[in-house]
């Protein structure tokens, strides 16, 4: 074991002092905070806050009366004749932005509108009068149908009802809010974190075999321990190298979030609640003031029944989240992401590690690489989907299967899974690892001293069979 220990200590040693590892260590970090901090920065500094001064033209009669100045869209109303002078005018016009025409009404109460503008309308700005205008049209038609008491009945049809989502235990009978959202966030990052890394540094052990056995070190170390013992030695050495790599990057991004956010704070806040009221802008029931019907009144009462009520709003869409982590188990959440985070590592990274010993150059991996990459590949497609329905015939089999349960059975694991489920799961997890790790010892004993050839599927069955 001592012997062991010393290769964990040099595989260590000599990649955290690599510029390759330094630079990429600071380098993630500051592209996964500039996810989060470019979108942030990119929507508080590209609104347009400049005011529009649009013409409006009504053959309708029942529009312009209607229309809402806005925080960046003032509208003048012109007739007809001086209308046709400004849209010739337009392309020079230090008055007017843009013409608004709405055609006359046809017998249907419809309308045609036009905006006339000498360069491209922005879509927010389109939307913007779109949306006016719309709801003064429709709440005209509502008008024509003459029902009494139309306010009182809009009022009462309108359903803002939300679907919960209750987990009942045997002895819960009202259950407890939940959020399906919390499960698959924690099973995708988990999942996605285990397949990046897999790839990541099991081929970062295929490499560093690659490299020795080209400088011909590896000739020298098996002269002085055994090839098992060396392939283990940098199979775990690379994973403490993840492993402090990993929690560097989450310490680092913390930081760098943490500091932009303490820097643009009161403008991030302003953006969030510009977002929030454009997400609750298009919840008002379409209506306009038209021929008594106090439409857009009501759409006001209801903003500011919203404005009112926002905190609670708030509180209840945060509440689902809190009872569903409470309800989780987080420690065996933890224990599992952990648990098939190492077991999935040392299965592929032994068989990254035989490959790396069976050729001379990157070039030469590709043929060999399939074994390794569709298992991977098929377990993110299957964790994919175990979102969706958990317990389906596709996901439990996926989380049982030691080469996609990885990744499945922690997509699965927050949702519940049988324990005879769980227990199968990690002891054929076990179990594969110990009889590749065999297998591809085997491979790595002999293939780490060939040269000059590339290793075919042949002769890795030939070295399969040669006894110790």
């Amino acid at each position: 074991m001592s012997k062991i220990g010393i290769i964990i200590a040099r595989e260590y040693s000599t990649r955290v002092k690599k510029k390759s590892f330094i630079i990429g260590t600071i380098l993630v970090p500051v592209l996964f905070a500039l996810m989060f901090v470019i979108p942030m920065l990119i929507t508080m500094y590209s609104s347009d806050n400049k005011v529009r001064n649009i013409a409006v033209d009504d053959q309708s009669g029942i529009v312009a009366q209607k229309l809402e100045n806005k925080e960046n869209i003032t509208y003048s109303v012109v007739d007809s004749a001086i209308a046709e002078q400004i849209k010739k005018d337009l392309p020079k016009s230090q008055t007017y932005y843009a013409l608004l025409q709405i055609s006359p009404m046809d017998s249907l109460n419809n309308a045609d509108v036009s905006i006339f503008c000498p360069e491209q309308v922005s879509l927010s700005l389109k939307e913007q009068i779109q949306s006016q205008v719309n709801e003064i049209l429709s709440a005209n038609k509502l008008a024509s149908y003459d029902i009494p008491d139309l306010e009182n009945v809009l009022q009462n049809i309108r359903n803002t009802s939300k679907v919960k989502t209750l987990q009942v235990g045997e002895n819960d009978k009202e259950g407890k809010e939940t959020s399906v959202g919390a499960y698959m966030a924690i099973g995708y990052i988990s999942s996605f974190i285990i397949y990046m890394f897999i790839f990541m540094f099991g081929g970062m052990v295929m490499q560093g075999v690659i490299e020795e056995k080209n400088n011909r070190i590896i000739e020298v170390i098996v002269s002085s321990v055994k090839p098992m013992q060396l392939m283990i030695g940098k199979i775990v050495g690379v994973a403490l190298v993840a492993l402090t790599q990993f929690m560097a990057w989450i310490v680092l991004t913390f930081l760098i979030v943490t500091g932009v956010s303490m820097v643009t704070g009161a403008s991030s806040s302003s953006m969030v609640k510009q977002s929030v009221q454009a997400q609750t802008a298009g919840i008002n029931v379409q209506g306009a003031d038209v021929a008594g019907i106090d439409i857009a009144s009501l759409n006001a009462e209801d903003a500011v029944a919203q404005d009112s009520s926002a905190v609670n709003e708030g509180l209840s869409a945060i509440a689902p989240i809190l009872n569903t982590l409470k309800q989780m188990n987080i420690l065996g959440i933890i224990g599992t992401f952990l648990l098939y985070f190492i077991l999935g590592y040392l299965l592929y990274a032994s068989m990254f590690a035989a490959v790396g010993a069976c050729v001379d150059n990157q070039a030469d991996t590709q043929q060999l690489m399939w074994p390794i990459t569709i298992p991977l590949i098929i377990g993110l497609f299957i964790m994919m989907s175990a979102f969706q329905n958990p317990n389906s015939t596709v996901a439990v089999w996926g989380s049982i299967i030691p080469f996609t349960s990885p990744m499945v059975m922690v997509a699965r694991f927050a949702y519940g899974v049988p324990a005879w489920q769980y227990i199968l799961s990690v002891a054929l997890l076990i179990g594969t690892f110990l009889f590749m790790g065999w297998l591809s010892a085997k491979i790595y004993r002999i293939g780490i001293l060939s040269y000059g050839k590339k290793a075919g599927w042949k002769e890795i069955f030939k070295w399969l069979k040669f006894r110790d």
